[in-house]
C-alpha cells in the first residue's frame, strides 16, 4: 500500500475561458512508462506544491498532463509568427499544452505548460514529441538565467516518457513542465489581428494588461500604454542577454513574450570568445539572430506587435501609425540606457563616474574584446582581480596586452569596486561543452553530470574551490558549436 500523498493542485483556466478562439481543448498523450528525471523543488514550493507528492506516481502523471486536476482545461494555444522573417499565419502549440494557471504563494498568476506532450492540430507534420537532451537543455539554461537575475520562463520538471522518439536515431522521449508569467507572445497578437475580429484583439490586449502591465489600464490610451510597457520590458531583457553573452538563437515573433520573460531555449548558447557575429543555431544560416543582431531583431519584432495593435491605438489609421512609431522609437534609448547601466555595474564604476568617461571606456573595452576574441565570462571575473592589483590573469587573455594596459590605467583611475563587480559578473555559466557532456550522459541514463552542472550555474557568483572546470572555456578540440531545436 502506497503512503505517497497525491498532489493537490488547483488550476485556473483564464486564458481558455477569456480567449476561447485561441484555445483548443486537447489532451496530452499517455506516457507508457513515465519517470521523473529532475524536479525543481524550490520552484514547486513557490507554486505552493508539495515536492514529495510530485515525486510520487500520481504527481509524475500530473507533471506530464496524464492526470488532469478537476476543473482544469488543457489547451493548445493558437498564435502566428514571423520565423526568420517569413510570416506563418497559423503556428500554435504543435507539441505543447497549457494545463492552466496557478496562483503561487505570493499571489501571482503563473502558467503551467507542457512541452513534448504529443501532437496537436497545430503540429504541422511534426510528431509532437520531445527528447531528453533538449528538454534538459531548457531546464538547465532557464534555471541559470533565473539565477543570473534575467527574466525567464522556469522549468519545474523533466519527465522521461518511456517512449522512443525518432530523430537522427531512436532517442528517449521526455516532457518538460514549464512555468511562466504567461505564454502570450507577439505572435498571439499577430494571430488575433489577422482574424479580423477587433473584439478578439481587444480582449487579448485586456488579458495581457491584466496579467502583466496593470498600470496601462489607467492610461488614457491603455493599448498604447501596453505597447510602451512591452517595448520597455523587451529593451531591458535584451540588454541583460547582451551583458551576459547569451545568444537566444531563434528570436522569431512567436518567441517574444509580452511579459518580458525569455522563452524557448532550443538553439541557444552562452558566448565564450567574444564575437558580435556569434551564431549557435544550426538553422540560422544567415546570422539573422547573431549575438550582435539581437537588439535589432527585438526592435523588428516589436514593430510587428505595433502593426497588430494599430486598430486599438486610434480610430484614424494614420494617427495610429504615428502613435506606434513614436512609442517604438523609444526602444533604442531604453536599450542603450539599460546596457550602459549594466556595463557600469560590470566594470564596478561608481554612480558618480561621469558618462563622458565611463561610456567611452565601455565601448573601447567591447572593441578590445572583439579584436582579441577574449572569453567574455572569464574576462570580467579576471578584471575584478585586476581592480585589486592582480592583473596577470586579465593581461594573459590578450596576445598583445599593450592596449589593455592603457585601458586598465584609465579604468582604475575611476576607482572601480571589485567586490561590486563580483556580485554581477558570474563565475559559472552553462558552458557549451559541459552542457553537451551532461546531456549526452543523461541520454544514456546518467544524471550525475547534469546535477553537478545545475548546482554550479544556479549559484553563478560564488567561486568554489574544486569547481574550476565549470569556469573554464571549452578545450580547443571542442570545435565550432551548433545547437538544434530538437524537433
Amino acid at each position: 500500500m502506497s503512503t505517497t500523498a497525491e498532489p493537490t493542485v488547483s488550476l485556473e483556466g483564464r486564458f481558455a475561458r477569456e480567449i476561447a478562439e485561441m484555445a483548443l481543448p486537447w489532451q496530452a498523450e499517455e506516457a507508457p512508462d513515465p519517470r521523473l528525471l529532475v524536479l525543481n523543488e524550490p520552484l514547486a514550493a513557490e507554486l505552493g506544491l508539495d515536492p514529495a507528492a510530485l515525486r510520487g506516481p500520481e504527481g509524475v502523471r500530473l507533471l506530464i498532463g496524464n492526470r488532469v486536476p478537476p476543473g482544469a482545461t488543457p489547451v493548445a494555444q493558437a498564435y502566428a509568427g514571423h520565423q526568420f522573417g517569413g510570416y506563418s499565419p497559423r503556428l500554435g502549440d504543435g507539441r505543447a499544452l497549457l494545463l492552466g494557471e496557478i496562483v503561487d504563494v505570493d499571489g501571482r498568476l503563473r502558467d503551467i505548460h507542457l512541452k513534448g506532450s504529443g501532437r496537436t492540430p497545430f503540429a504541422r507534420g511534426g510528431d509532437g514529441q520531445a527528447v531528453v537532451g533538449p528538454m534538459l537543455r531548457e531546464y538547465v539554461v532557464s534555471e541559470a538565467m533565473h539565477a543570473l537575475g534575467i527574466p525567464t520562463t522556469r522549468s519545474l520538471a523533466v519527465v522521461a516518457t518511456g517512449r522512443p522518439v525518432l530523430r537522427e536515431g531512436p532517442m528517449p522521449g521526455a516532457v518538460l513542465t514549464r512555468v511562466a508569467g504567461s505564454h502570450l507572445r507577439v505572435g498571439s497578437f499577430q494571430y488575433a489581428h489577422a482574424s479580423g475580429d477587433i473584439g478578439l484583439l481587444r480582449r487579448l490586449a485586456d488579458h495581457a494588461i491584466a496579467r502583466h502591465h496593470g498600470g496601462a489600464a489607467a492610461d488614457a490610451n491603455p493599448y498604447l500604454a501596453l505597447f510602451r510597457a512591452v517595448v520597455a520590458a523587451q529593451a531591458r531583457l535584451v540588454a541583460r542577454w547582451m551583458l551576459v553573452g547569451f545568444v537566444h538563437g531563434v528570436m522569431n515573433t512567436d518567441n517574444m513574450t509580452i511579459s518580458g520573460e525569455t522563452i524557448d531555449y532550443g538553439p541557444c548558447a552562452f558566448m565564450e570568445a567574444f564575437d558580435r557575429s556569434a551564431v549557435y543555431s544550426s538553422i540560422d544560416e544567415g546570422g539573422r539572430y547573431a549575438y550582435g543582431n539581437q537588439p535589432l531583431a527585438a526592435e523588428w519584432n516589436l514593430a510587428r506587435l505595433a502593426e497588430s495593435l494599430l486598430p486599438l491605438l486610434h480610430e484614424d489609421p494614420e494617427r495610429a501609425v504615428e502613435l506606434a512609431e513614436g512609442s517604438l522609437g523609444a526602444f533604442r534609448g531604453l536599450y542603450g540606457g539599460a546596457w550602459s547601466a549594466g556595463m557600469r555595474s560590470k566594470l564596478g564604476l561608481p554612480r558618480d563616474a561621469e558618462d563622458d568617461a565611463a561610456l567611452p571606456l565601455a565601448d573601447e573595452l567591447v572593441a578590445l574584446l572583439q579584436e582579441n576574441r577574449v572569453d567574455h565570462t572569464s574576462f570580467f571575473r579576471n578584471l575584478a582581480a585586476a581592480g585589486r592589483g592582480r592583473t596577470d590573469a586579465a593581461r594573459a587573455m590578450f596576445p598583445d596586452p599593450a592596449a589593455f594596459d592603457a585601458w586598465t590605467k584609465r579604468w582604475r583611475a575611476l576607482d572601480p569596486d571589485p567586490d561590486a563587480m563580483d556580485r554581477v559578473n558570474p563565475v559559472y555559466i552553462p558552458r557549451n561543452h559541459l552542457v553537451e557532456e551532461a546531456l549526452a550522459a543523461a541520454t544514456e541514463g546518467d544524471m550525475d553530470p547534469f546535477g553537478r552542472l545545475l548546482e554550479a550555474v544556479t549559484r553563478p557568483y560564488d567561486e568554489r574551490p574544486g569547481w574550476e572546470r565549470y569556469a573554464r572555456p571549452a578545450p580547443p578540440d571542442f570545435g565550432d558549436y551548433r545547437t538544434f531545436c530538437g524537433t
